[in-house]
Parts: C-alpha cells; structure tokens; sequence
C-alpha cells in the first residue's frame, strides 16, 4: 500500500494593499485535524482525500495554514509559518512514497516574492531529486520555475466563479498515483506577458472559457496528464506574474511543448477581448435610479477575495451623496464601526465614521446609524461550505442605506455574509458586490443590470492605474504594443 504525504499552504495577496498579512490571519491545522476538516466540504483535500481513499491509499496528513487574501505577508510571520510546515513534514518523508501539497500560487511576503517556491524547494532538498511531489493551484496562482523545478506536476483549477475545487484535488490526485505507477510527467510552460480581467473571464460563458475547455480536452488525452491556462493574480507583483500555459505529458516532451505554444498563441489573440468593461462611479450613480428591478454595483477594485481590505466606501459616499432614494445593501469591513456597535447595544443609534479604517485612500463616511443586528462572524461560505471568521459583526441602518460590518476581511463571493444575518438581497433595490464576479445565480440571475465600477482600491481592474514595479515589463496592457515571442520551457526527467 502507498503512503502519502499532504500538506496545505494557501494565501492569495494583493501587493497593493497598505496592510501588512500576519501569522494570526491563518487557520493553522495539524495531523488528523486536515482529514476531520476537509470532510465534506468543497475543497481540494476533500476531492484528494476521495480518490487516495478509493485507491486504498494510507494518508500521513501533516500540516495546513490557510488565510484568507490580504496585503503581503510579514516575513518573519512567513519564516514561523514555513518552520512550522516543514518540521512537520520533513519527518515523515522517509516512510512515504509521495506528496501532494495544495497550494494557491499567489502567496507573497515583504521579502520572499515565491513563498511557494521556498517551500517546495526546501521539501525537495529534504525528499531528493527522486521523491514524488504533486501540486495543485487556483488559476489565479503565479507558478514559478523554483515551484516547477521542484514538483513533478501540478493540477490547476478549471473554473472562474471557482466551483472545482474538488475536483482538482482528485486530479491532483489521480496524477500522484500515475506518477507512482510509472508515469514519467513532463512540463511545458509558455509565459504569456498578458494579465486579463473581465467578463470574458468567466468560464461557464466567455472566451477564456473556450481555452479552458480545450485544455480540458487534452486531459482526456492517453499521454497527457495536466493541461491548464493560468492567468495570475494581477494584484500580486512579482517576477514570475503573467499568464501562463501549462502542458503535462508523460515522456512525451514534444506533445507537451506543442500543445503549450498552441494554447499559448490562442489566449494571446484574445487578450485585447479578456479587459474589463468598466463604468465610471459618476455615471453608475446617475444611471442607477433608471432602473427599476435590483442594480448591482461590482466593486472589484475592493474585493477581499483578491487581496483588498474591503473597507472603501467610495460608492456608499457616492449614492448618499447624490440623493439615490432606493434601498442599498453593503458589505464593510469596518472593525471600530462593528465593535462601536456592539458596545452600544442592539437598537442604539450611534454617530460613526465609515471606511477607510484600514486603507488610507478612503475618506470616513460620517453618518448616524441604528445598530439593528449583531453577530459573531462565525457562519459558513456559501459557494465551499467552509467556516468564515469574520470577527464582531453589526448590521448598520441610516436612512435607506443598510451596512452590514464585519471586524476582519474575509471573502464576499456570495452571499454568505448576509445570509449570517437572514438578510435577502433580493429586498433591495441596490446591492454593493465587492467581488469581481459571483457565481451566476447569486446575483446576476434576477438583477436587472450590473455594473462594473472603476472605482479606486488595491484590486482595480482598471490595471495601469496600480502602479506594478516588480513584475517583467513590457507587459499587456500595462503596454498596449507589448510583444510576445512565444517560448517552451520544459521541466521533468527527459525535458
């Protein structure tokens, strides 16, 4: 029987973000603490864990550190945390005969621009060169020569809104076992200098769709073992971001690069296509009262599910101040405003200053509000059923605004946040969505219209105006003549 190895380490940040990620903001899981929390639900180790079980395969669960997205992360935090996985793996690599090791792809610290590579590599070190290592990463992910230099091949989620993530973590498995039972993986990477945004992005009905789909097909394919098109996080500036096709074969290093370049030259004819169609706050707000059914605003440029703080509230300032009479529903993050709340009592009116408690850019909202719900942040994401720590919340109401406050950043991909407080977005007139795309029928199934604003923040997909310094340069559309002389790398015994 194989003994496998797992272990978790994801984090996606935004290295715009004025706030500095710390060693508190993980979820940090040990032994059998992995297995009892993965059961059931939508994640990686979940689908994993399925498939090693149904092989007979005997599971050493190590270590995890999940977080949610934030700014980078403290680099002494990042060495604790790093210590912490790797004295806990490092002991059993003697009794396994592999590794699956579930990662993001988007970590970043004040210092080690590739935590993931640091981390695969001192495994590596450890393991040596002969060792089984397979990982999986979010399309968002910015996979590195030092992460491919030291795995054997990875799986690479299908979908945006993303709903595979099981799904993934059983082809990350079913490649470990190939890997175990002979097969010899090669890995071709094309870098593509493009980042994208926008509705094209999603899967289910845009044209990065059509690429997905047809990577897709090259995995149904004998001798192809992965396939994937990555997209980065362009929030995250490093060396390495841009995106990326990614072909793996087994010994068959020719059909990898081939079907890496073709991918490649695909998603760079439609770069021009995968930009966002962004509407100006001004004329969201005077557009906004023309319509009848509910209006969503997507403030993307504030989302912390890609890195930001979640506490603009540029188009709250923006609707009270133009007089917009319809019911508003916004999420916030706002700790001083949430623990104001609470010490004043359900039902108090109280005087309190809105935004900008984390990210300086954004001026204060003073307003007076009545404190009508309070929570705990404890409740589960609607579209992984896994736990969210929100911290101290409070629902908000001041006139025909209603504010739910959470205390931490966590993720407003659905409606998670107002299901925890039996608020139905469908009451609304206008709802704030600081996410740069839900899954359809959160949202978009029974609005009338959405859009999506160019407003300020560390995630804007208005991206020339971030301000990128680190990753490599000229690159689409931070330059709209960037060029692309496509080139396959390969990586893997007999590259």
């Amino acid at each position: 029987m194989s003994r496998i190895l797992i272990a978790e380490c994801k984090q996606e940040i935004s290295s715009f973000n004025p706030v500095i990620g710390t060693y508190d903001n993980f979820s940090i899981r040990r032994g059998s603490e992995l297995l009892t929390y993965h059961q059931g639900r939508e994640t990686e180790l979940c689908g994993a864990l399925q498939v090693f079980a149904d092989s007979h395969v005997d599971v050493i669960p190590t270590y995890g550190a999940v977080a949610p997205s934030a700014g980078p992360l403290d680099q002494q935090d990042f060495e604790r945390l790093a210590a912490e996985l790797l004295d806990t793996v490092t002991p059993h690599l003697a009794e396994a005969d592999g590794m699956y090791c579930c990662l993001h792809g988007a970590m970043g610290c004040t210092e080690e621009l590739d935590p993931e590579g640091y981390l695969l590599q001192q495994i590596r070190r450890s393991a040596g060169p002969d060792f089984p290592i397979v990982i999986s990463q979010d399309l968002h992910g910015i996979l590195t020569h030092r992460m491919l230099e030291h795995s054997n091949g990875l799986a690479i989620y299908h979908t945006y809104p993303h709903v595979d993530l099981a799904d993934t973590g059983r082809r990350a498995a079913y490649l470990l076992l190939q890997v175990l039972a002979g097969a010899q993986p090669v890995v071709a990477r094309v870098r593509v200098p493009a980042l994208v945004r926008g509705n094209e992005l999603i899967t289910a009905s845009g044209v990065y769709g059509e690429t997905i789909r047809y990577c897709q097909a090259l995995e149904e394919q004998p001798d192809i073992l992965a396939a994937g098109m990555m997209i980065g996080n362009p929030f995250t500036d490093v060396p390495e971001l841009c995106s990326q096709a990614i072909v793996v074969a087994d010994a068959d290093p020719d059909l990898a690069r081939n079907e890496a370049l073709h991918l490649a030259a695909e998603f760079w004819e439609h770069r021009a296509l995968m930009q966002p169609d962004l509407v100006s706050v001004e004329d969201a707000v005077a557009q906004a009262a023309q319509y009848s059914g509910p209006v969503l605003f997507t403030d993307a440029a504030d989302a912390p599910s890609s890195g930001a703080t979640g506490d603009s509230n540029v188009l709250l300032q923006a609707l009270h101040a133009s007089g917009y009479s319809g019911q508003v529903l916004a999420p916030l993050v706002d700790a001083p405003a949430a623990y104001m709340a609470h010490d004043a009592g359900l039902g108090a009116r109280i005087h309190v200053v809105l935004g900008g408690s984390l990210d300086s850019r954004f001026a204060p909202l003073d307003l007076e509000v009545e404190v009508t719900q309070l929570g705990d942040g404890e409740y589960l994401c609607e579209s992984w059923n896994t736990p969210q720590h929100a911290g101290p919340t409070a629902v908000l109401e001041s006139d025909n605004l209603t504010i739910v406050c959470v205390s931490r950043s966590v993720p407003f991909i659905d409606r998670s946040v107002f299901i925890a407080h039996d608020i139905n977005p469908k009451n609304y007139d206008l709802i704030v969505i600081k996410s740069p795309h839900c899954q359809w029928h959160f949202f978009d199934e029974w609005a009338e219209i959405n859009f999506n604003i160019d407003a300020p923040g560390s995630t804007s997909a208005n991206l020339p105006t971030l301000g990128h310094r680190v990753c490599q340069r000229p690159m689409y559309p931070l330059e709209l003549d960037a060029p692309f002389t496509p080139v396959a790398e390969m990586f893997g015994t007999g590259a």
